[in-house]
């Protein structure tokens, strides 16, 4: 089965404009098929060059312009999967932009811990960057009805594509990815030595979605300190496996400034750390698996149409809250993210400090809308 994945379209658009494209991606959701696909357009016109092979390796390494060049022949689209395996990738990706414009390159990348530490530099723009997520629900399901039929799967198994083509072996799945393959590149890239900090970290985490995460109280849960905490936290959200969400901070002196929520880029991938497949009627963790999947999937909705608001939460020292926030050209809107019981109005505080932000509740009964990706 081939998903028709939205961020082709903006792929699409920006191809043989004189710029590298930069696809990035947690492993496993795509992006070798993705640019496969787009190959399959160009036909014979067409170069791909997997980097986990050593001779491409060699052949991409410490090379002039004239030999890259040469490599790349009368080709107009080269593809380089997994191009930060590539010592000084970005400096090879440079000489090919500055000295044949005309060659439109396509480099993907499984960590952006990585990948983007070797291109910004040297690709400071040159480059047109994406980010290949796990499916979206509007990239699954044709409309509202067969989402509702499956939107509890979703919320238990998220959206690797493996696991949506292959439901029997999800739990399966799942767990190996989480377990061998996830946050491996992360380790490798800082020498780290410590998975069962990592594993330990991930599962407070999975155990926190939708509660304000404090460095210090990890800390002490490891036995680490917080800086050690802030490094791995990093590393987790450059391997894509997590992203934070900071406060809104802007009129009270009542608002919470510092602290952060940390959300996973996809559920099943939560609930295989903490171990926990089991239906939503067996479950006490509802109201927080579904405002992470909400909040991930509206992620994924806005960068599919290219969109990128400003995110955030909200929340006073009187406790008073809301879940999330977008910021577009000084336009606030906010969402309540509830599986039952929506609050009818915004916290009196909210409405006082942001009285032209818009507002709305979003439920099991009115989310397509909110998440769903026009498609092309």
């Amino acid at each position: 089965m081939i998903f028709k994945r939205l961020v082709a379209n903006l792929v699409q658009k920006v191809l043989f404009q004189g710029k590298i494209i930069v696809l990035y991606g947690p492993r496993r959701v795509g992006k070798t098929t993705l640019v496969k696909q787009i190959i399959e357009q160009y036909s014979d016109q067409s170069l791909y060059l997997n980097c986990d092979e050593p001779d491409v390796r060699q052949s991409l390494t410490d090379k002039t312009s004239t030999e890259l060049i040469g490599l790349a022949g009368t080709k107009k689209l080269v593809v380089i999967d997994e191009a930060q395996r590539i010592p000084n990738i970005g400096l090879t990706l440079k000489l090919l932009v500055d000295n044949a414009p005309q060659i439109q390159v396509i480099a993907t990348g499984s960590g952006s811990f990585d990948l983007s530490n070797k291109i910004n530099e040297p690709l400071t723009g040159r480059a047109h960057q994406f980010l290949l997520t796990p499916l979206s629900l509007g990239e699954i399901y044709p409309d509202l009805l067969t989402a509702n039929r499956m939107l509890e799967t979703r919320l238990i198994y998220g959206g690797y594509p493996e696991v949506v083509i292959r439901p029997e072996q999800a739990n399966t799945y799942l767990r190996g990815l989480y377990q061998n393959y996830l946050y491996k590149d992360a380790l490798e890239y800082q020498h780290l030595k410590k998975p069962e900090l990592v594993d330990k970290l991930l599962s407070a985490l999975a155990l926190q979605i939708g509660g304000e995460v404090s460095l210090t109280e990890l800390g002490g849960l490891l036995g680490v300190d917080k800086t050690t905490v802030a490094r791995y936290i990093y590393l987790l959200e450059q391997a894509f496996v997590i992203f934070r969400l900071p406060p809104l901070s802007r009129n009270l002196r009542k608002e919470i400034n510092k602290t952060r929520k940390i959300y996973f880029w996809d559920t099943g991938i939560r609930n295989a750390i903490i171990n926990n497949f089991n239906p939503l009627s067996l479950r006490n963790d509802i109201g927080a698996l579904w405002e992470n999947f909400v909040i991930v999937e509206r992620s994924k909705r806005n960068m599919n149409i290219g969109s990128s608001p400003n995110c955030y939460f909200w929340r006073t020292w009187t406790k008073q809250e809301i879940d999330y926030i977008e910021d577009s050209g000084g336009q606030l809107k906010a969402f309540e993210i509830k599986w039952q019981k929506p609050k009818k109005t915004a916290p009196s505080s909210w409405r006082q400090a942001y009285s032209a932000a818009g507002w709305e509740t979003i439920t099991k009964e009115n989310y397509w809308d909110f998440l769903l990706t026009p498609k092309t």
